[in-house]
């Protein structure tokens, strides 16, 4: 791990460990980029709109003549408009909604819900969201096991060993095993971690165990808590680190 790395992930560290205990985290797998238009746009028009001319015209989101832009509007204002009302008529549009749109009403409902927590609760509520949710007071992550020798696959023992330290491990820190995949040059998982889970070590530990059979997997490895990476992303930015690296050792 490089020196930005390493601050990079000790900020990350304090700010998790800094956390009230009132937060609550996105469960779905939302695009960051949807997130991103999301918030900003929430941050620009929201105040533009009247909540209670909104209010009274909710029951357009259900119509197909609505257009796009007119049921963002409507999701968007309706998520701060403290009644119960207003929150049932997201959480019906989610059900029948699909694609962008969905995700849309996905993150409008999820303020709303905050809205009324806090208002019951007279606390402030913390939302913490990222591209592939979590469980509960856990986050979704990804990893990608690097493995020693390039472009081969790891054997049928390998395959079974990290999965199984995998599993150890997580069950260790009350975490969850979802699924794990081998390709040739490395292996790919997804789990769900307690959001103050020391996430360094526990991978350092199923690395360790791992290669006491054959020092068959990197001390390197990608964990990501924004998307699922393809093959040529993962190539792309395994490329990139290296070059990286040669430019810092010049």
């Amino acid at each position: 791990m490089g020196m930005k790395d390493e601050i990079f992930y000790n900020n990350i560290q304090k700010a998790l460990e800094n956390l009230p205990d009132n937060f609550n985290i996105l469960e779905e797998q939302i695009d960051i980029e949807i997130q991103v238009k999301y918030f900003e746009f929430v941050r620009e028009h929201r105040e533009e709109f009247n909540p209670d001319e909104i209010f009274v015209k909710k029951d357009e989101l259900f119509l197909d003549e609505t257009s796009l832009d007119r049921k963002k509007v409507i999701l968007s204002v309706l998520s701060v408009i403290d009644d119960v009302k207003a929150y049932r008529t997201i959480e019906k549009f989610i059900t029948g909604a699909e694609g962008f749109i969905k995700q849309w009403a996905v993150l409008a409902f999820q303020e709303s819900r905050m809205l009324l927590q806090s208002s019951l609760l007279d606390e402030q509520q913390v939302f913490i969201s990222t591209g592939l949710g979590g469980k509960g007071q856990k986050l979704r992550y990804f990893v990608v096991f690097l493995s020693s020798a390039e472009n081969i696959i790891l054997n049928k023992t390998q395959r079974k060993l990290l999965r199984d330290e995998v599993v150890f491990e997580l069950k260790k820190c009350e975490g969850e095993f979802e699924s794990i995949d081998f390709i040739e040059g490395f292996s790919t998982a997804l789990v769900i971690l307690p959001l103050k889970a020391d996430i360094r070590s526990i991978f350092r530990n199923i690395i360790d165990e791992c290669n006491q059979y054959g020092n068959f997997l990197k001390v390197d490895l990608i964990v990501t808590n924004v998307k699922v990476m393809s093959k040529g992303e993962i190539i792309d930015l395994l490329n990139k680190k290296e070059r990286d690296n040669e430019l810092e050792e010049v």
